[in-house]
């Protein structure tokens, strides 16, 4: 469902805030979304090893349904409505399930984590091809924004409910927590592999999300029929369903780090790819593309991260703060963040991205700022990979 936020930020950007907010100061609901679920799993991994599965899980649902329900009432030219529900509602529900969900996988796949990851984040991008479809036509069609907000409320439900049924943590609790997130800081900050691994995270969120939020706001400005690009976010969701398998295949025999880090250095280029797509072929091939690299850096992270670990107790630890780093990147923008209160509006300084991108819609800027960083990001896993090599004295990583 996050994956579909383009499409809001869209209908924000065009209908719904168009009176009172830029398209800079909407941009906070979607980083702040991102970056606060990433960074809450600072806690929420230690508290998976803990035992607290179905507290977080259960905690996490309630509060994004209530929050989408929020959603489903705000009114038009109130953001402060839609950041406190959709950006910093949503994004503490997030981070309340979304490390459990995926470190519980790892709980019961050794040999074929990597596979397996793949396979049960491969869901986040079907319901990433589906949901932008919906919502663009609920949104625009006869049953609104509000009641479309709602219908998509009462699917994630059902679906909260056959997940919760199904998942189920493998080894017993390890209650109460011991060691405290200073000294987990301090253990792991000393593991140079590890290190790298959490600066790549962070560069590359910098980066990624950038072509999710605005694929289709830019494919609009750049003229391209409203029916084709209405359906980018979905083409790009559909290459991310295949990013997040195929790769997967490859890196049981091939390695996590030695397939992941072409996907990143691959989608960086693309990011730098947009800067010469303006028609509509170009940029369903690109949507096509960038959404498999990047889904495959998706579904990878989180088997890379295992590899650092020492053993399987550790891993939801190591990931919540790898996640924390990855929250970092995705709220980078926010660091110059003022808030000023005025009679109905919260106004936040923008996002790097979008104040790069500016009013006058400028996308060379934000490809430019984002490809790079992508770059980085790749590089710093290219280190960590090669630290990994010489410890375990192998080239297979």
């Amino acid at each position: 469902y996050t994956n579909a936020y383009g499409v809001y930020n869209d209908f924000y950007v065009r209908e719904y805030l168009v009176n009172t907010q830029t398209s800079s100061q909407i941009s906070w609901i979607g980083s702040v979304q991102v970056g606060v679920s990433l960074i809450i799993g600072l806690f929420t991994g230690r508290a998976f090893d803990a035992g607290y599965f179905y507290h977080l899980m259960i905690s996490g649902v309630l509060l994004f349904e209530f929050c989408l329900f929020m959603v489903s009432i705000s009114q038009p030219e109130h953001f402060y409505q839609l950041f406190l529900t959709q950006g910093l509602g949503h994004g503490i529900a997030l981070g309340l399930f979304y490390i459990p969900g995926l470190a519980v996988i790892s709980h019961w796949f050794d040999k074929r984590r990597a596979l397996a990851v793949g396979i049960a984040m491969s869901g986040s991008a079907l319901g990433g091809i589906i949901y932008p479809i919906l919502l663009n036509k609920w949104f625009h069609g006869s049953l609104g924004f509000h009641s479309g907000v709602r219908a998509s409320a009462g699917i994630c439900g059902g679906l909260f409910a056959i997940a919760l049924v199904l998942m189920k943590p493998r080894y017993p609790p390890n209650r109460p927590i011991s060691v405290s997130i200073l000294r987990s800081l301090k253990v792991f900050m000393k593991d140079a592999p590890y290190v790298f691994v959490a600066l790549a995270t962070l560069f590359d969120l910098t980066g990624l999300y950038y072509p999710i939020f605005f694929v289709q706001l830019n494919a609009i400005k750049d003229g391209i029929d409203p029916t084709v690009a209405f359906y980018t976010i979905a083409m790009l969701n559909g290459g991310s369903l295949i990013g997040r398998i195929v790769p997967n295949m490859f890196a049981q025999k091939a390695g996590v780090f030695n397939v992941l880090i072409p996907c990143i250095y691959s989608a960086s280029i693309l990011i730098f790819c947009t800067l010469a797509v303006n028609s509509a072929a170009g940029i369903i091939l690109f949507s096509i593309l960038y959404g498999f690299f990047q889904g495959s850096h998706a579904s990878l992270i989180t088997p890379a991260v295992s590899t650092t670990a020492v053993n399987d107790a550790e891993i939801g630890a190591r990931l919540g703060v790898c996640f924390t780093f990855m929250g970092i990147g995705g709220l980078i923008g926010a660091l110059n963040g003022v808030y000023s209160h005025g009679a109905c509006h919260l106004k936040l300084s923008p996002p790097i991205t979008d104040a790069l991108l500016t009013t006058s819609y400028i996308f060379w800027r934000p490809a430019i700022f984002s490809g790079l960083c992508v770059f980085c990001g790749a590089t710093c896993f290219l280190i960590a990979r090669a630290l990994l090599a010489r410890r375990k004295g192998r080239r297979v990583i």
